[in-house]
């Protein structure tokens, strides 16, 4: 197509009951869709003589975890020769299965695999969904809102048991008690020592 508009206007067309809501921003068009008419749409963008989307560029996800559907899926392709990028999204629940694009684009394996190990969400028909960029036993996906910053657990050296150790996250509860006090002024701690040193002398 030679304008987003125009492109705009035929995807609407032809896929009148699956586009619930399109737009044209920052010179990309945006769909949003249901979830169970992704591999419909994506195979329309690819095969189409006026779409011709024929690069998957990158698969990824959303988490709002204080929405009812808590995830959104956020699928980004690109026309060569048209020089155009569509963006397409749907929202999934947190234990939905959704249908995987492997046997459209090839290139969705790792990158469907990457929303599964960082965000925990399955894929339907999926050759080898498993971890792609956190270790064997991983607990969690990082990149939920609600993981926590320091992990779970914590890979580290044991002088003692000369070998690499996995074990819970310790931290220090003097790292954690934050005054917002002027650092000109000095800390707490530091004044009462201050204080009782004076007291001594």
């Amino acid at each position: 197509m030679k304008t987003l508009v125009e492109l705009e206007k035929k995807i609407n067309s032809e896929l009148t009951t699956k586009i619930n809501k399109s737009e044209i921003n920052h010179d990309q068009l945006y769909l949003e869709i249901d979830k169970e008419d992704i591999i419909d749409v994506t195979l329309f963008l690819k095969t189409n003589k006026d779409t011709k989307f024929r690069q998957l560029i990158d698969i990824t996800a959303v988490d709002y975890p204080e929405q009812s559907q808590r995830f959104k899926l956020v699928y980004l392709f690109l026309s060569h020769e048209f020089n155009q990028r569509i963006i397409v999204t749907y929202k999934v629940n947190e234990n939905e299965i959704i249908n995987s694009l492997t046997s459209i684009f090839p290139a969705a394996n790792w990158m469907e695999r990457e929303v599964f190990d960082m965000y925990g969400i399955n894929f339907k028909d999926h050759p080898d969904l498993r971890r792609i960029l956190t270790d064997y036993g991983f607990e969690g996906h990082p990149l939920r809102k609600d993981f926590p910053l320091t992990g779970h657990t914590e890979v580290r050296y044991s002088e003692d048991k000369k070998k690499v150790v996995n074990e819970p996250v310790k931290l220090e509860q003097n790292y954690r008690n934050f005054d917002y006090e002027s650092p000109w002024e000095g800390t707490n701690y530091i004044k009462e020592q201050t204080d009782t040193n004076d007291k001594k002398n």
